[in-house]
């Protein structure tokens, strides 16, 4: 019996007559918190964003035309297909890799944790539009915004590709020495359409 055989025979008789019902049915008692009660969710949002280091603007919906105007400041922005109209600053940039910056929508945020999550669905571009650019602005509209994580992955569907987003890309070495735009844009900023 070669090696493989023997660790699969093992695994086997490890299992053997183990319930394939699912975790539902395995008599665990799962009383997760379903929703955060919080007093303003773009209040807490924005904070818990600012502490990613992201750049935050809180603005009425209806100054956000304008708003992404300034932001933009002349940079050349992927715009993904469906971004909702009015929103273009200014013509479209095609290419991730020479573009500045990209520009998008987002499915959901957690005001708890400051995330913003992507399911790449209309106006949100995809993977390589929103993780290839340096800069990476999101309009998150304060519907959209949900106390925590639970109440979040709710709203989406797990068969979709998501992108889970907590400020801008960073990761520390050894020595704990931060290094920013490593895994995706090195500036996040987040307009919070209210």
């Amino acid at each position: 019996m070669s090696a493989r055989e023997e660790i699969l025979a093992r695994i086997r008789t490890a299992v053997a007559g183990a319930r394939d019902d699912g975790p539902a049915d395995a008599g665990i008692p799962r009383g997760y918190r379903a929703v955060r009660q919080v007093d303003d969710l773009v209040e807490l949002f924005a904070e818990r964003v600012r502490d990613y280091r992201a750049i935050v603007h809180v603005v009425p919906e209806d100054d956000l035309t304008a708003a992404l105007a300034r932001v933009a400041g002349g940079r050349r922005l992927v715009l993904p297909e469906g971004l909702p109209g009015g929103w273009a600053p200014g013509p479209g940039h095609a290419d991730p890799y020479t573009a500045d910056g990209v520009l998008t929508a987002c499915a959901v945020a957690v005001a708890e944790t400051g995330t913003i999550v992507l399911d790449h669905g209309p106006g949100q571009g995809t993977r390589a539009e929103t993780l290839v650019p340096d800069h990476h602005v999101c309009v998150v509209r304060a519907a959209q915004i949900v106390g925590g994580v639970p109440e979040a992955v709710a709203r989406l569907d797990p068969s979709r590709p998501l992108t889970w987003i907590s400020g801008p890309s960073a990761t520390s070495d050894i020595e704990l020495n931060r290094v920013e735009g490593v895994h995706g844009p090195r500036t996040l900023e987040v307009v919070i359409a209210t």
